[in-house]
């Protein structure tokens, strides 16, 4: 069978997933203290550049997959990636996560082409009260964020929010949810994701300690190789974890998908999705 057939095979199994993950830079100009990957604004780079983007997308589109999903590192730091965006989306849907502390009006002007094509930008936003989503991300991100969604949203951008961590309280949740449909991003378009204890997360005692057998296989391709999950190519203490590492082979896109059918078929009896983590 080809390794495109079993790809296929798999996706309509469930047994990994449909979307091909880029992670274009590791530095951020914010400092989670969740964050999976240390992001910082002095971090090494770790930069996955924009033709190997356009060529992933392409091999990637050949073998089967049917989306993309762009993180980082906050890919916005990266001056080239409204164009390159555009040009991955020529190619398969895409959601690209964000801080939006980054689009000035210069910025939000190379997004516009974004409107007609099947692009969705993935934003944080933690807790409906400022002082609380600062404290998780940076200061002043909140007042950031909700002045970037509805402007995203006035040009026709699909916008989700995405809340990481379960520390709102139901009515805390729903002021949230208040918020977010203020901002013009509807219920269907509102995700709370857990917090994996790898990381940053791990030296705050934050999020849920998990594995392969946890983290739903979705191949991510990074600077340093291809990863199980976006979940996985996490940096603690400067030095990245390799324990979810596919391959350190990235090109041909053919060969790290191989590896992670065959890891993902050889999970054993009593493999427990429970958690079923999934970035996006």
């Amino acid at each position: 069978m080809s390794t495109a057939a079993e790809l296929q095979e798999a996706i309509e199994a469930g047994t990994v997933s449909d979307r091909l993950w880029l992670y274009t830079n590791y530095h951020c100009n914010l400092r989670c203290v969740y964050c999976l990957t240390e992001s910082a604004p002095g971090v090494e780079r770790r930069v996955f550049d924009a033709d190997q983007m356009v060529r992933a997308a392409d091999e990637g589109k050949e073998l089967g997959y049917r989306s993309l999903g762009v993180t980082g590192g906050e890919p916005f730091l990266m001056p080239y990636m409204p164009e390159v965006l555009a040009q991955l989306a020529e190619r398969l849907p895409l959601v690209v996560m964000s801080n939006a502390t980054l689009f000035t009006d210069k910025v939000l002007k190379r997004m516009a082409p974004l409107a007609d094509l099947p692009v969705m930008v993935q934003i944080s936003l933690d807790s409906a009260e400022p002082d609380v989503n600062d404290e998780f991300r940076a200061p002043h991100n909140f007042e950031k964020v909700v002045t970037a969604i509805p402007r995203l949203v006035e040009m026709g951008i699909t916008v989700r929010v995405a809340t990481t961590g379960d520390h709102n309280t139901p009515a805390q949740l729903d002021r949230l949810c208040e918020l977010h449909l203020s901002l013009g991003v509807p219920e269907e378009n509102h995700i709370v994701r857990g917090i994996v204890h790898r990381g940053r997360a791990k030296d705050t005692g934050m999020g849920a300690v998990a594995d392969h057998r946890q983290i739903h296989p979705e191949l991510t391709l990074t600077a340093d190789g291809a990863f199980w999950s976006p979940f996985a190519p996490t940096v603690n203490g400067g030095r990245l974890d390799t324990d979810l590492l596919v391959t350190r082979q990235r090109f041909p896109v053919e060969e790290p998908t191989r590896s992670m059918l065959a890891l993902a078929g050889a999970n054993p009896d009593g493999t427990d999705p429970s958690l079923n983590l999934r970035c996006g």
